[in-house]
């Protein structure tokens, strides 16, 4: 059987450090086969480095350099980011100490249990008399899951499994516990005096009291960079030079100046210490403090084991090698040897995956390790799963063979009603897919029947061309006011032609001279792609004697047109119409052709209040006034005799369209009336382009009579586009 292995990595703040670990069990001794230290570039904290890639690319080179396919792999989690507790349990049954432990976890723990991650472990010391435990201590160790997932990130970044995440405190503790207490699995613990555990990291040290069987753990919040960033603030340096100084002190120019610059970071690092020593001993007055160990590449820093030493009167010991590894090729390596108190926790997680500790929780996801366990499992599940189909399959054609010989007669009634029964299902299924043949040719006549037809957006259209036209008000309409001082236009037709390319088959062919009735915003950039030209053919009567924007072609520009051209047009007490979120654009007069009308103010009385849109009426349809006749079947294409599209020869009809008092040309010719007035009218087109609303929904609003809005209704549903036919 192999040897056991694993390999146990520390992410620090200035290096990568990772030792593997194999358990001789021959020689009961633990060795080192491997190791591996990366030097970042840039220590993490600096105010120019990137973590992320820097973490990242000293795993590609950890990973180039050493296969860890097949292996176990540890990794350690700051102490600062996780949560240590120690509680010492009431007398308690052995078997309900999970019971006690998760509760006193949800005291603990100021998060809900399902956002960390916790374990924990049952330390030496205590009692079990007649099932009771007594006087027992339990560790408890939690970490949330968003800081365990951003720890665990490089390692998913490049598939490393892991087999074990543990806390950094934990990591020494196996080291101080195996390496030198002397305790192995299996043997009795003997008493021991406590040894304090310094790890000096970049910006904090972590600090662990222990005699094996108690743990008491601290985090000092004082590391290697405070001493180089007292060196860069006293004696003006970068940070890059102050590091170098401070690992090269002894050798400067002026030591002495160096490390009265550093005396305030002394100062301020043992009054951590003690202040934590006092506290420890405080609240456990039997214990005794044997020594120091320093650890962590801090505690090269020149003068700092003598300082500690004087100061806090206990040995301080920094050690050169550890005692219980073998493994000459890497104990002996220069980088290995020159490192060898940054290796201290990757050591601790190793030991742990051999088995040599007594610490065994982990902060390993716990739905990780089911997947893992499920997975191992999977093959002899498959291979048992196949072995049971495989008995099954050969018992029940043991069984077919001598069931088809001897029970045969009794089953010839049954096969024959079987039979016809399957014959009468096939000529229903037949007749089924018979119907089913009709019922699609239907759907396609029907299909075929609604296809391209209009949206609803086309009823829009034509609410947003009412809504633009000049009107009086809802005030009553009164025989008193001069026709010629209405602001009224008769609209007499509405038509759209479809447009493959409204640049070539529209635009383009505008004359120059009416492109300039066009919005300025819009006039140099032609309508592109497909789209609809909407032609309104109307004509009004509108004049002012002394003010020419009030006559001809001028009152259509500064009322109709200007309407056409604004992003919304509201009339009161109406929805107000997003015209260019309705699609419409490039609106101008392409036609206009000034003309005469006969005027009878003795004629019928008009309605009190007129309809919003008067179409064309045919004078011989004899419907009401201001009412239209139908559009013919040429709607929407153009006039063979006009070269834009939608556009015809402008000429009189017999009458003004639904105008009331409005006499033919014939009647005043022949002077029936000779109450009647010759009035100017003006006969104009008005065309723009459509292509479709720009946005899912145009919405609308309503407003009252204080100007309020209100949001309108909008269609359930609309097209995608106007060129696609609507859904069935």
């Amino acid at each position: 059987m192999a040897s056991p292995s694993a390999w146990g990595i520390d992410i620090g703040q200035s290096a990568l450090k990772a030792v593997k670990l194999q358990y001789v069990e021959s020689t009961g001794q633990v060795t080192a086969v491997a190791f591996d230290y990366i030097q970042y570039p840039k220590i993490l904290t600096q105010p120019d480095a990137v973590p992320d890639e820097i973490i990242h690319d000293a795993m590609k080179t950890f990973l180039s350099r050493n296969n860890l396919q097949g292996e176990q792999v540890a990794m350690s989690v700051p102490g600062q980011t996780s949560l240590t507790r120690f509680i010492q349990l009431p007398p308690v049954e052995a078997k309900k100490v999970h019971q006690i432990v998760q509760y006193e976890a949800r005291q603990q723990i100021p998060f809900a249990l399902e956002d960390v991650v916790w374990d924990y472990q049952r330390l030496g010391g205590g009692i079990e008399e007649g099932g009771f435990l007594l006087d027992a201590e339990v560790g408890l160790f939690a970490m949330k899951r968003d800081a365990l997932s951003q720890a665990m990130r490089p390692y998913m970044q490049h598939k490393v499994e892991l087999e074990l995440i543990q806390i950094a405190p934990l990591a020494l503790y196996n080291v101080l516990c195996y390496d030198e207490l002397g305790h192995r699995p299996g043997a009795p613990d003997s008493d021991h005096d406590f040894v304090i555990m310094l790890d000096m990291g970049c910006d904090n040290t972590t600090l662990m009291v222990s005699n094996g069987k108690k743990i008491w753990v601290r985090n000092v919040p004082i590391g290697g960079n405070h001493f180089t960033r007292a060196l860069t603030k006293e004696m003006k340096l970068s940070f890059a030079k102050a590091e170098l100084l401070k690992c090269n002190a002894t050798k400067s120019e002026d030591p002495r100046a160096v490390f009265q610059a550093l005396r305030p970071v002394f100062n301020d690092f043992v009054s951590e210490i003690q202040r934590s020593i006092g506290f420890f001993s405080s609240v456990n007055r039997q214990a005794k403090i044997a020594k120091v160990v320093g650890l962590g590449n801090g505690f090269k820093l020149a003068g700092l084991q003598k300082f500690l030493q004087q100061n806090l009167q206990y040995d301080v010991e920094r050690p050169d090698v550890y005692k219980a590894l073998a493994g000459d090729a890497v104990i002996n390596s220069p980088m290995f040897a020159d490192n060898v108190l940054s290796f201290a926790v990757p050591y601790g997680l190793a030991l742990q995956l051999v088995g040599q500790t007594a610490i065994k929780t982990t902060l390993l996801p716990p739905e990780i390790t089911r997947e893992r366990v499920i997975r191992r499992k999977k093959p002899w599940a498959v291979a048992t799963a196949a072995t049971l189909l495989i008995g099954t399959a050969v018992a029940t054609m043991g069984n077919a063979f001598p069931y088809m010989k001897v029970h045969t007669e009794a089953f010839k009634k049954a096969e024959a009603d079987a039979q016809a029964f399957g014959g009468e299902v096939t000529a229903l299924k037949g007749s089924y897919d018979a119907e089913v043949a009709r019922n699609n040719e239907q759907y396609k006549r029907l299909d075929d029947a609604v296809k391209n037809r209009r949206g609803a957006q086309w009823l829009e259209i034509y609410s947003a061309i009412n809504d633009c036209l000049p009107r009086e008000g809802e005030a009553e309409v009164t025989e008193s006011v001069d026709i010629q001082l209405k602001n009224q236009m008769c609209v007499e037709e509405i038509s759209a032609e479809k447009m493959s390319d409204l640049d070539a088959g529209w635009y383009g062919k505008i004359p120059k001279e009416f492109k300039e009735y066009v919005a300025d915003a819009e006039r140099e950039t032609a309508p592109t792609g497909e789209g609809y030209v909407f032609s309104v053919r109307a004509l009004h009567w509108h004049y002012k004697e002394d003010n020419t924007d009030e006559q001809s072609i001028s009152y259509v520009e500064k009322t109709f047109l200007k309407n056409l051209q604004q992003e919304t047009v509201h009339v009161e007490g109406y929805p107000v119409r997003p015209l260019k979120a309705l699609g419409i654009s490039h609106a101008t007069v392409v036609e206009f052709k000034p003309d005469w009308f006969l005027y009878n103010p003795n004629g019928s009385k008009p309605e009190a209040y007129a309809p919003r849109m008067a179409l064309g009426m045919n004078p011989t349809a004899g419907g009401p006034p201001g009412v239209g006749a139908p559009l013919g079947p040429n709607f929407g294409e153009s006039s063979e005799n006009s070269a834009l599209p939608g556009l015809g020869a402008l000429g009189l009809p017999n009458g003004a369209p639904g105008l009331p008092g409005v006499g033919s040309g014939a009647a005043a010719a022949s002077g029936s009336n000779p109450d009647s007035k010759r009035l100017p009218m003006l006969r104009f087109v008005i065309q723009f382009a459509y292509r479709g609303p720009v946005t899912a929904e145009a919405g609308a609003t309503t407003g009252d009579a204080e100007g309020s809005t209100d949001s309108a209704p909008a269609p359930k549903s609309a097209p995608a586009s106007i060129f696609t036919p609507a859904a069935d």
